[in-house]
């Protein structure tokens, strides 16, 4: 009997998030957080966010990926081609004149551990063309800071087939969906939909802000509702398979029709609340953003729920035990 394979929320472009609060708001979503971290910075994350990392250790819901082995000679033979195709159509040649601060970008995120000879390839390329620089450590090399981005967000897609040798689907997720957005028009780069982009959606339109909550209270939540967290995370795979089949037009009516069911059960709560304090119900479900966008971006609303102590009860529609996993969550954490 094969194991059930675990949904890993991972984490891009850089080794450690920047939001801490997102990333209790993800864990709900998720069977774990993936970080891609190179052994010479393995003290990064808890170093920046020691309570958040510690609780996902304690719990095994942090799982650190090292480029040293990740970043075989297959990804690099990727890596490599992407970006000499981005570079041969000189989309990067203006980024020379700019004036910045290069960033260090590991060795083994390049690919040296996987096909040495075409990660120093890269390198010379972007050397030539102003866009990086001789290493001065032996183990990083100092970059353009969108070179470097481009890198870990190109790795970000590469690096999911990894996810088969831990036993897990590799959904990219990002804080900073500004800064990718801006990437991904300047290369035309397209992501296929995946589990994480359909969670983010969901994120976006139900979302409870953590940013007063201990993330051990977070996980004990989760912990306490993990048959319905798994009834959901079964339903965004069926989600996300079905929404492979179908062509743009017709993913754009599915998450329509997605936030349609969102808003009947935010409905049947308003007239709960309505009903048990007399007035409105104090809260929100909006998507906000593109409803197909594929990128992850960070938490853009709050569901602040007047109406915990209703006892909400999951409405008979067939397909709303997915959802309740969100209302429960919204109940717990919600503002009165």
């Amino acid at each position: 009997m094969t194991s059930e394979i675990n949904e890993l929320a991972f984490y891009y472009p850089n080794p450690m998030w920047a939001d801490g609060d997102w990333i209790k708001n993800l864990i709900l979503f998720f069977d774990g957080i993936a970080l891609l971290v190179p052994d010479y910075m393995k003290s990064v994350p808890e170093d920046i966010d020691p309570a958040i990392v510690s609780g996902l250790k304690h719990h095994k819901l942090l799982q650190i990926i090292e480029p040293e082995k990740a970043v075989n000679k297959a990804a690099t033979e990727k890596l490599a081609t992407a970006m000499t195709d981005i570079i041969t159509s000189g989309l990067l040649d203006e980024l020379a004149k700019e004036d910045t601060a290069f960033h260090e970008l590991s060795m083994s995120r390049l690919g040296y551990y996987g096909d040495n000879e075409l990660a120093q390839m890269i390198f010379e390329e972007l050397k030539n063309r102003g866009l990086a620089k001789e290493s001065e450590d032996a183990v990083s090399i100092p970059m353009h800071p969108k070179v470097r981005s481009l890198v870990l967000v190109l790795l970000s897609q590469i690096l999911r087939p990894y996810g088969d040798s831990i036993n897990a689907n590799l959904s990219p997720a990002t804080d900073m969906p500004k800064m990718v957005r801006a990437l991904s028009e300047l290369i035309g780069l397209h992501s296929d939909v995946s589990s994480g982009s359909v969670i983010e959606f969901d994120l976006n339109t139900v979302t409870v802000d953590l940013a007063a909550i201990p993330i051990d209270e977070v996980l004990d939540f989760r912990a306490q509702n993990l048959q319905a967290h798994r009834h959901y995370m079964l339903s965004i795979r069926k989600f996300a398979i079905d929404l492979s089949y179908l062509s743009a037009d017709e993913q754009k009516i599915a998450f329509e029709l997605r936030q349609a069911e969102l808003n009947d059960l935010a409905t049947d709560l308003r007239k709960r609340s309505r009903k048990a304090w007399k007035k409105p119900a104090s809260f929100a479900l909006t998507l906000v953003g593109a409803a197909v966008s594929v990128l992850a971006s960070p938490i853009g609303s709050a569901l602040r729920v007047g109406a915990a102590a209703i006892g909400y009860e999951k409405p008979s529609k067939p397909d709303a035990g997915a959802y309740s996993y969100l209302f429960n969550a919204g109940n717990r954490f919600g503002y009165h």
